[in-house]
């Protein structure tokens, strides 16, 4: 060794430490050959190709890279598909370099070129085709709407979603039908394949019912910063939604509505007893568009007349939706979280403003009350309020509230509830999800399996899939939404690689609750790579332009966010009233940046600005 040159030494410390890493992938292969053999078909040379990533990720090769990068050299920085190709291709040039010969490399089992191939059929197997001009998915949740609505699933997948997601956490089969059917139907007419993905509502711990508000819908015109009405509100009056999602829908019979011409007007009292009046704007077979000027309150069964004297013949607003409730939570109320399904209901205070009653409300998993001690952190709504456990029995728990908004936080029935110090034995499969998984396996492409955590909840589901006998495209999709998720989440890989097709969801907001908001980015990557390593698709979900979706508005941090997202195969976007604009706006931000990104690899088109004359 002191006979040879310094660069020769590095080169001979170079290969000698890269052929100790071979050898070891080759022994942990051996290790799992058990478990490699029982993969599926098209799995094998993916699921060898995890064993040997997640065998090289045990050691610390930063110096091995930071020598490479010197010379030059790749870094190895991401050899997540083609773990054995990029070692054996690394150490034949250092060998050529060493020996100043030609360089001789070793074939690799999964070479670069298939890897991709790979990736892109699996991907293409799972979550469908993609669109012309990206290679993310968007996968889009359907809010009840779509159920009723053809319309507004029509221009859902005509600006961009590939795939539709069903949360089987709400609503019941009469309407999943529905909306599946609506899904299929616009697919055939629109020449565009859409996959129907449904979600098992799986254990998850959320808050359950809160009393139910009236059957009441609000008219609210756009008003400028001095609150001064710029534009009145517009609504769709009809049997059925009109084709239009951003019109609010007032349901009204047909034969109510013959006798109305544009410009017409009809008087009433609203749910405040205020005189109101709309303005008939355009008739049509199916309805009417109509001008509300002033805030107005319309609730089921409220009587609309054609003469400001109420004496000409009503027509009669029908069922209308009822309000959604919430608890208003400030930072130092209390919140009792109880185990019987009552429902909840916001804190009662006499005239004085002193509390009578805390606020309250139902956990829809009773075996937490077993497991959390006083003094554990809780979390409501994916973080967004944070309490402390006061008091905690098998009964109930007393929960300070540490950190809300300002001006008061709402909490809503059925939202997420995390103890991330907490340790809690729940298992995957409820009695509900059995049930449904029947309906999924007959009318869906794909299950979502929530709350997945150990192998052996992908053994519960495919035991269940065994019964029911799916077909052979049927995919399953594994939510990892838990630090226990992550930590186990190769073996639960190579479990779900017995199946055929399998991908990954990362539930981003429970995720970073569990794991630590200074952790999510780690963890969030590391996920990314396990699911390259395997060439198994990967779904980033959770707060993708929920702004928009839900306000109207992208933030700039969600603009970026979304960029970020065209690493992954696809990235799924929860229901809002502007569900349609955030599906075409992620599709143009896909479209632009597909000459920039391929999967996790950065590309250099030629760039159009900052020349250098």
């Amino acid at each position: 060794m002191a006979e040879m040159g310094k660069k020769q030494a590095n080169l001979h410390w170079l290969i000698t430490e890269i052929s100790g890493i071979i050898e070891r992938l080759e022994y942990f292969e051996n290790k799992y050959s058990l478990q490699l053999s029982q993969v599926h078909p098209n799995y094998v040379k993916s699921a060898r190709n995890l064993v040997h990533y997640r065998a090289m990720r045990k050691e610390d090769i930063r110096i091995i890279q930071k020598k490479l990068a010197n010379m030059g050299l790749t870094q190895l920085d991401r050899p997540e598909a083609h773990v054995m190709a990029s070692l054996l291709t690394v150490r034949a040039i250092l060998e050529g370099m060493f020996r100043k010969k030609p360089i001789k490399r070793a074939k690799a089992d999964l070479t670069f070129k298939k890897s991709i191939r790979k990736a892109k059929t699996n991907a293409k197997s799972l979550l469908g085709y993609r669109s012309k001009g990206r290679r993310t998915r968007i996968m889009v949740t359907l809010p009840s709407e779509a159920a009723h609505n053809y319309g507004l699933v029509r221009e859902m997948l005509l600006n961009g979603m590939n795939c539709a997601r069903i949360n089987c956490a709400h609503d019941s089969e009469k309407e999943w039908r529905m909306m599946i059917a609506n899904v299929r139907r616009a697919s055939e007419k629109l020449n565009r394949k859409c996959k129907v993905a449904m979600d098992l509502g799986g254990p998850k711990v959320r808050t359950g019912n809160l009393k139910l508000g009236p059957k009441v819908k609000k008219l609210l015109p756009a008003k400028n910063v001095r609150g001064e009405i710029v534009k009145d509100c517009e609504i769709w009056m009809g049997p059925n939604p009109d084709r239009n999602p951003n019109l609010i829908h007032i349901p009204v019979k047909i034969k109510d509505l013959d006798k109305l011409s544009v410009g017409d007007r009809l008087f009433f009292r609203d749910a405040r007893d205020k005189e109101r009046e709309l303005k008939i704007g355009r008739v049509t077979k199916n309805g009417c568009r109509a001008l509300c000027p002033k805030t107005t309150f319309l609730e089921t069964g409220m009587k609309l007349y054609t003469n400001p004297e109420y004496s000409s013949a009503p027509i009669i607003v029908g069922e209308l939706p009822r309000v959604e409730p919430y608890i208003t939570l400030h930072i130092g109320d209390f919140l009792r979280l109880h185990r019987d399904l009552a429902p909840g209901e916001p804190a009662r205070v006499d005239s004085k403003n002193k509390v009578i009653s805390y606020a309250h409300v139902s956990c829809t998993l009773g075996a937490i009350f077993d497991q959390v001690k006083e003094g554990d952190p809780i979390f409501f709504d994916d973080g967004k309020i944070k309490g402390v456990v006061r008091k905690a029995d098998q009964a109930e728990m007393m929960v300070e509230i540490l950190n809300a908004r300002r001006k008061g936080s709402k909490l809503r029935a059925d939202k997420g509830i995390n103890f991330p110090i907490s340790h809690l034995t729940i298992k995957g499969l409820t009695t509900k999800d059995k049930k449904d998984l029947e309906f999924v396996v007959q009318n869906a492409d794909t299950v979502n399996l929530s709350f997945v955590n150990r192998l052996q909840d992908v053994k519960d589901l495919y035991a269940e899939l065994e019964k029911l006998s799916p077909s052979e495209e049927f995919g399953t999709i594994l939510k990892i939404e838990t630090q226990d998720g992550f930590n186990n989440l190769a073996k639960i890989l190579l479990e779900a690689m017995k199946n055929y097709p399998v991908g990954v969801m990362v539930a981003r907001g429970d995720l970073a609750i569990e794991c630590g908001w200074d952790n999510i980015s780690r963890v969030q990557s590391e996920i990314l790579s396990l699911c390259r390593a395997a060439q198994i698709p990967d779904i980033w979900a959770t707060q993708v332009l929920e702004n928009l979706s839900k306000q109207g508005i992208p933030s700039r941090a969600e603009m970026t966010d979304a960029a970020m997202a065209q690493k992954t195969d696809c990235v799924m976007l929860n229901k809002g009233p502007y569900i349609v604009e955030a599906i075409k706006l992620l599709d143009t931000i896909f479209k632009d940046m597909e000459f920039y990104q391929e999967k996790n690899v950065r590309l250099s088109p030629a760039m159009e600005r900052a020349d250098i004359h």
